[in-house]
């Protein structure tokens, strides 16, 4: 009896004891995944999120002031209708980012168009009868040739189409009309917007702010270059980040 007592106990200590250690290891295992999930919030704040990515991308890609939209498939077309020194492949985002450098940016074909960026272009607030030869002189060589150009802050704008040399409609504006030609496009028409005769002085707010009108153009003309043929601030993102262009210095001619 006394060795049957003795196992019993004996095994009742150690079920005991196996039971005790049972729970203390899912304790342990329990707190440390409390833990766990409690740090991975943090963690997580800290992480950029695939949408906070895909900002900070699209924040690099900005809309230009100033571009050529050209019917073509053919980019080396393009650059050698530029005349463009020391060309090199260039990607989307070096482009779109290089308005402070005096550089052009050929883009690859998007949807028939091939667009042409950099602060280098021509501006009609420069010198307006440059801007036009310049224009004619490159449609000559290569069909149908679209200019835009925005500056919201002094709500400077111009837009123009160019064929075979020849200028279907212009308008440019710097606080005064300086190109007008051709007859309204029925895209500007739907947009709302206003187009000054040369001898035409627009009606001021009491307050001295530029007139409602160009104020208007200007936030439009991206609107404008999505209805005559692209704008660059809609293209497809997979296709910036896997497409190359070509960027090259200017000619004298620019």
């Amino acid at each position: 009896m006394d060795h049957e007592v003795m196992a019993t106990l004996l095994l009742s200590v150690f079920w005991f004891v196996l039971i005790i250690g049972v729970f203390l290891v899912f304790l342990i295992v329990h707190w440390k995944s409390r833990r766990t999930a409690a740090r991975l919030p943090e963690y997580a704040e800290k992480q950029p999120s695939a949408d906070t990515s895909l900002n900070l991308r699209h924040s690099t890609l900005k809309r230009p002031n100033c571009w050529l939209a050209i019917k073509s498939k053919n980019l080396l077309t393009v650059q050698y209708a530029l005349s463009l020194h020391n060309p090199k492949p260039c990607s989307w985002a070096e482009g779109l980012s290089g308005d402070g450098e005096q550089k052009i940016f050929v883009s690859p074909p998007v949807s028939g168009w091939i667009l042409v960026i950099g602060s280098a272009l021509p501006e009609p607030g420069d010198d307006v009868d440059a801007c036009f030869r310049f224009l004619v002189d490159l449609s000559r060589k290569l069909g149908q040739v679209q200019f835009f150009s925005a500056n919201t802050m002094l709500n400077h704008h111009a837009w123009a189409q160019v064929e075979s040399g020849h200028v279907l409609r212009a308008y440019a504006w710097t606080g005064k009309t300086l190109w007008n030609q051709g007859k309204m496009s029925q895209a500007e028409t739907d947009l709302g917007l206003k187009c000054y005769d040369y001898a035409e002085i627009p009606e001021v707010s009491p307050f001295g702010s530029a007139a409602e009108g160009s104020t208007n153009n200007a936030d439009k003309v991206h609107f404008l270059a999505a209805r005559w043929s692209i704008d660059p601030e809609d293209i497809d993102e997979r296709f910036i980040e896997q497409e190359w262009g070509i960027v090259g210095e200017p000619s004298k001619h620019f």
